[in-house]
């Protein structure tokens, strides 16, 4: 071949590569679908008031998931200062796909705030509801009133979970506070929102009733 011929040659397989469609791009992969989500609805118990967001219970459950390999992940809703009503009206954006199991602690603002045990007990009947509708399974976690707020108040608020929780078919943790309400070791200055020492025993409890109910 000539070197003009060769040129062209070239020429013309530069070219053929130049108009080659380029190849496919890799298909994007597919949106989980996993439910593996543990949800924790309540208020600043729950937010960890006081704490880094690491120090809170809901982060030393995941960290302790995570190490013994269990297949869950935690995501925390607590909003310090929520009431009962203001977890239901804010329901609706917790429970996203990936929840598999919401661990509902309400009622304690509530009751600090003197509010109608019958109201609390609606409206944690309707969060229950709602997330089992939702295909979520829910766990209640119980609260106590000091018998400071009436003997009377604190017996009806003690018993309102426990009815709850067998109307709608749930486990039950009876009191998150256990080993942790009253000990001045466990709580912070005001005697009322657990510090980092509080935190790691409610972690236990929590842990221990979702590994009742086979939940993890």
């Amino acid at each position: 071949m000539t070197r003009r011929g060769l040129l062209t040659a070239a020429l013309a397989a530069l070219c053929a590569c130049s108009k080659a469609a380029p190849p496919p791009a890799a298909p994007a992969p597919a949106p989980s679908t996993a439910r593996d989500v543990v949800l924790f609805l309540g208020d600043s118990l729950t937010a960890g008031y006081g704490l880094s967001q690491e120090e809170a219970y809901p982060a030393l459950l995941e960290a302790r998931w995570r190490a013994e390999g269990r297949p869950r992940r935690s995501r925390n809703a607590g909003v310090s200062g929520a009431t009962s009503a203001g977890v239901l009206e804010n329901l609706s954006w917790s429970l996203a796909p990936d929840v598999a199991v919401a661990v509902v602690c309400v009622g304690g603002n509530d009751g600090l705030r003197g509010l109608d045990v019958g109201e609390l007990e609606k409206n944690l009947d309707a969060i229950v509801a709602r997330a089992q509708a939702a295909g979520v399974k829910v766990v209640v976690a119980g609260m106590r009133m000091p018998p400071n707020y009436g003997r009377d108040y604190a017996e009806r608020f003690a018993a309102l979970y426990p009815r709850v929780a067998a109307k709608r078919g749930v486990p039950l943790i009876p009191f998150l506070l256990d080993r942790v309400a009253g000990l001045r070791e466990m709580n912070q200055p005001d005697g009322i929102h657990p510090n980092a020492a509080g935190h790691r025993v409610l972690a236990e409890t929590v842990h221990s009733g979702l590994l009742k109910a086979g939940l993890l």
